[in-house]
């Protein structure tokens, strides 16, 4: 249970160093405002083109009377938008970093300059690190897609349905979007995602502790916008307990020492 707070208390120390670097909160808020404007126009779209959507995919229901027709046609409509939407929460925090990632990446290295040490660097060029990073997220995203259909079935199993399931889903989603946000710092670690994960699983509960309470907070709109530059700091700190002695001190440099060992390629690090 001790983990536990201490995930919560990284988040809140996230919030906090950035409520005293004003400026990088600002820098934060960029990437955030630009993803909320292209999906609230996404979703803009879906609200009035979803009827004409269910009707061209439906075109076996045009002879159907009434009241069939509406009350078959209005249920796929809400289907498709509690679908849209649906995407958009699980895939809100994905977008907002690749679209962020210079903004965030630059927000975790201060974190780590502030808190002291070496500096963790991934020596990849900017294109590298963003096809990494939508490979990672995309990979993530289809995780918890599944495990959000197979916590949707299990709902209808009653009493479990209506109390267990929900907190499962919570907390999966917590533990993952903790894993997209830290991420940014352990990615300049050289880790790769089974890497991060393996991490994460060891410490399951402070993951869980930093994301939970995060996943209530962005089910208020805009929340996510105004507490995403916290979360990447405040995961950046938790980066630094995760993987303590990654990065610090200098690499081996085969060119001044021919015997010394290579620094692994990036998703190639051993423990």
């Amino acid at each position: 249970m001790r983990d536990l707070g201490k995930g919560f208390g990284f988040l809140l120390q996230g919030q906090r160093w950035v409520g005293r670097h004003g400026r990088w909160f600002g820098f934060g808020l960029l990437p955030g405002l630009v993803t909320l404007v292209l999906y609230a126009g996404a979703l803009a779209g879906l609200v009035f083109g979803a009827d004409d959507l269910t009707a061209w995919a439906t075109p076996f229901a045009d002879d159907w009377s009434s009241p069939w027709q509406g009350l078959f046609r209005g249920f796929l409509t809400a289907l498709v938008f509690a679908l849209g939407l649906f995407l958009a929460v699980i895939t809100f925090t994905a977008v907002t970093l690749l679209v962020g990632q210079p903004f965030y990446e630059s927000l975790s290295e201060e974190v780590d300059r502030s808190e002291g040490g070496r500096v963790p660097e991934s020596g990849l060029p900017f294109w590298r690190e963003l096809w990494i990073s939508a490979r990672d997220s995309l990979r993530i995203v289809l995780r918890v897609a599944f495990y959000g259909i197979l916590l949707f079935a299990l709902g209808f199993v009653p009493v479990i349905g209506q109390t267990v399931v929900p907190v499962l889903g919570f907390c999966v989603s917590g533990y993952f979007l903790t894993e997209e946000l830290t991420a940014v710092a352990l990615q300049r670690r050289r880790l790769d995602l089974k890497e991060r994960l393996r991490l994460l699983r060891g410490r399951r509960m402070m993951a869980i502790g930093f994301g939970v309470p995060l996943t209530l907070a962005y089910l208020v709109p805009f929340v996510a916008v105004f507490l995403m530059p916290g979360a990447v700091a405040g995961a950046t700190l938790m980066a630094r307990e995760l993987a303590p002695d990654t990065g610090d001190g200098p690499r081996p440099d085969p060119a001044a020492d021919p015997g010394a060992p290579a620094p692994a390629p990036y998703g190639f690090h051993k423990d």
